[in-house]
């Protein structure tokens, strides 16, 4: 009778199971690991944070009786301490899921070591599409928005206005900027469009000169900014001042979001394309939660922000229909359930882990049509996902198959 209660603690403890089950821990715990401090912060860092609260307190502060937890860091800009941090969460202190990462490079990192470890990882900050292409893995869900839709939606529609055309680049110098260069230039080509040239720039680079002066030189009418945060608010502004919009230069911005805009100030964006799965009024549900977002960090969201929300509520659900937080089975749940929140009605978790909704064309508004501070941009167009996001067959993933 010993033995056999001793092999059933074993069984259920994970002894005969190669490791400690994850569903015998006394809480669900999240590890939020983003940019605090450093070049995306405004877009994800407390934002993100304040999401996960909102999101845990949403769901009643408990799954399968037990409670849901978070912690943070800040992985300040470097690829080794951010895939330490993880590790470590993982490792020692029972991390379940780890959610934000805006940096491409350890995202990438992370897709391997959360498969090796049993984890689940959701990037929902980082962008590269190599996530669900040849970088995918089965414990990663790439929640939001990728290269491959930012780049699609809005080079599309240029493209087709102005019958191909020149275009130049100015890159950050890895893998989230070399990955909107790559993706924009197959849809540039496709239009029957030229790239000229491009430059790349280090992370949270000030001085943008000489990268504008080349930009300028090259003669192109189209520029893509491929870059985020800090770096698009500096990049725009001082190709503003070297005069390439006078000049009408069309400058394209994948992956800025409203803090951005409202950086760079609409007398210089006026006119500027964006793409974003989200805005603050399309729903009620979405103006509920910008208003409850900005009480709390003193403006509204960006699409990171708000799409984080909604990715723990989605692991959240998942965890409850799975009836345990092991990642297999609860990764099982999140692929076969529809994504319903306040951004995304019927959204789909393909097998190579990108999640499938539509999209939105938006431009910068122009200063007088403004109604208030953070009324930055309106909506031109809907694009439906299966249109938006790169097709499964060509997404090169192994798990596509």
């Amino acid at each position: 009778m010993h033995c056999m209660k001793a092999a059933l603690a074993a069984l259920l403890f994970g002894g005969l199971l190669g490791g400690p089950a994850l569903a015998q821990n006394g809480a669900v715990k999240i590890g939020v690991l983003d940019d605090m401090s450093g070049p995306y912060a405004e877009n994800t860092g407390p934002g993100d944070v304040a999401a996960v609260k909102f999101a845990i307190a949403d769901f009643g502060g408990s799954v399968l009786g037990k409670p849901i937890e978070m912690v943070s860091a800040d992985f300040q800009s470097k690829v080794d301490v951010g895939v330490s941090i993880a590790k470590r969460w993982w490792d020692d202190e029972n991390v379940d899921m780890v959610i934000g990462v805006p940096n491409s490079a350890i995202a990438l990192a992370l897709v391997k070591v959360a498969e090796e470890k049993n984890r689940i990882l959701m990037p929902t900050a980082a962008a590269t599409s190599a996530l669900t292409g040849k970088g995918c893995g089965p414990n990663s869900i790439h929640f939001i928005y990728d290269t491959y839709g930012q780049t699609k939606t809005i080079v599309s529609a240029l493209a087709k206005q102005q019958k191909g055309g020149d275009w130049f680049f100015i890159t950050v110098d890895y893998a989230f900027g070399l990955a909107i260069e790559q993706d924009a230039t197959q849809f540039i080509k496709a239009a029957g469009g030229k790239v000229v040239g491009s430059v790349r720039h280090p992370l949270n680079t000030q001085d943008f000169s000489s990268y504008v002066l080349q930009a300028d030189s090259s003669k192109a009418k189209n520029l893509i900014i491929a870059n985020g945060g800090n770096d698009i608010i500096n990049a725009v502004k001082q190709a503003a001042e070297f005069g390439l919009i006078k000049k009408g230069v069309h400058i394209s911005i994948p992956l800025a979001q409203n803090p951005d805009i409202h950086g760079i100030g609409l007398k210089t964006a006026q006119g500027l394309m964006i793409s974003s799965p989200f805005y603050y009024d399309m729903t009620p549900e979405a103006k509920a939660y910008t208003e409850r977002f900005t009480k709390e960090i003193g403006r509204p969201p960006s699409f990171i922000q708000a799409g984080t929300y909604g990715a723990v509520m989605h692991y959240l659900k998942a965890v409850k229909a799975a009836g345990t937080d092991e990642a297999k089975a609860v990764l099982a749940q999140m692929h076969k359930m529809p994504v319903n929140d306040f951004m995304t009605k019927n959204g789909v978790v393909r097998a190579d882990g990108q999640v499938v909704r539509d999209m939105y064309l938006m431009q910068a508004k122009k200063p007088e049509e403004s109604k208030g501070e953070w009324d930055l941009v309106k909506r031109i167009a809907t694009v439906p996902g299966n249109e938006a996001f790169r097709p499964l067959n060509e997404s090169g993933c192994p798990l596509a198959k």
